[in-house]
């Protein structure tokens, strides 16, 4: 399963490096946005690009894949900005010079969803962790993503808080896709999986899954816009990317992300966090 995964990757950013190469020559209209699949599953980015593009004369073009991808297309200046949720890995790449101006963005949560006669048990488990036990020690499928996304750098996390390594049972299937599909075989195969609230409510009709985990603590799920340095990438569009980030965290950016999903599904979908600082939301 892992082969499949590192084989779409490469895939993505072969696509990923032909887009971008395809934009450079647009006089500095046109920016790329690496991003997280949850802003794209979720419908996020058709509520806030239209806006950024009638306000600033830009034209966003973006590639949905997992914040692991996200952040190496960055490494390859293959993107002008990344919007992703894996604050270790984004912070590596500020300590590199490969980005600049990382700000705080939104959060949500991740939630365990599984079959709603949960024969794990997860219901009752108390934490993320010991929802995971239970479902290791019940032989009950679990579909991880596989593809290096924040989603999955923190499943592996709370596996090795659990002390327990999954990847040597046949019962967990890494599927190599984003959200919506992993969301997708899980409820085809009546298996458990990890997911951000925000995807699974914007899929969950679709799906034969119910949220039975949620609100620990170590399930927050925080996002980040970053652009690419253009000191290290001279063929970066600096100026276009760096209105992206302010777009981001202005006021009606983020008034848009507070209200989006409330008149769908009666709760907004993200939380607006700009201008508060990461030890507030417990990331320092």
């Amino acid at each position: 399963m892992r082969a499949r995964a590192l084989l779409l990757s490469s895939a993505t950013l072969l696509v990923a490096a032909a887009l971008a190469a395809s934009c450079r020559g647009d006089g500095g209209r046109d920016v790329i946005l690496a991003t997280t699949t949850s802003t794209v599953d979720s419908g996020l980015l058709d509520a806030l690009v239209p806006v950024f593009e009638r306000q600033t004369g830009y034209h966003l073009k973006y590639v949905g894949v997992g914040s692991g991808a996200a952040l190496a297309m960055a490494e390859r200046g293959d993107a002008d900005a990344v919007l992703s949720h894996a604050p270790d890995a984004e912070r590596e790449l500020v300590d590199k010079g490969v980005v600049v101006n990382r700000r705080l963005v939104m959060h949500n949560d991740f939630v365990l969803v599984g079959p709603s006669d949960d024969p794990a048990g997860v219901r009752n488990a108390g934490s993320a962790t010991a929802a995971l036990l239970a479902i290791a020690r019940s032989g009950s499928t679990f579909i991880s993503r596989g593809d290096n996304s924040g989603t999955h750098q923190l499943e592996l996390r709370l596996w090795e808080r659990a002390g327990f390594d999954p990847t040597s049972d046949a019962a967990y299937v890494e599927s190599g896709q984003g959200m919506g599909q992993t969301l997708q075989l899980a409820s085809a195969r009546r298996a458990y999986t990890l997911t951000d609230r925000g995807t699974f409510l914007a899929l969950r009709d679709t799906l034969d899954l119910q949220p039975l985990l949620e609100g620990d603590p170590a399930l927050l799920n925080v996002y980040h816009v970053m652009q690419v340095n253009p000191d290290r990438f001279p063929g970066v569009n600096a100026e276009g990317a760096r209105a992206w980030v302010e777009f981001l965290v202005s006021d009606e950016a983020q008034r848009i992300i507070g209200s989006f999903g409330v008149d769908r599904f009666g709760q907004a979908l993200f939380t607006p966090d700009a201008g508060k600082s990461e030890a507030a939301l417990g990331l320092e």
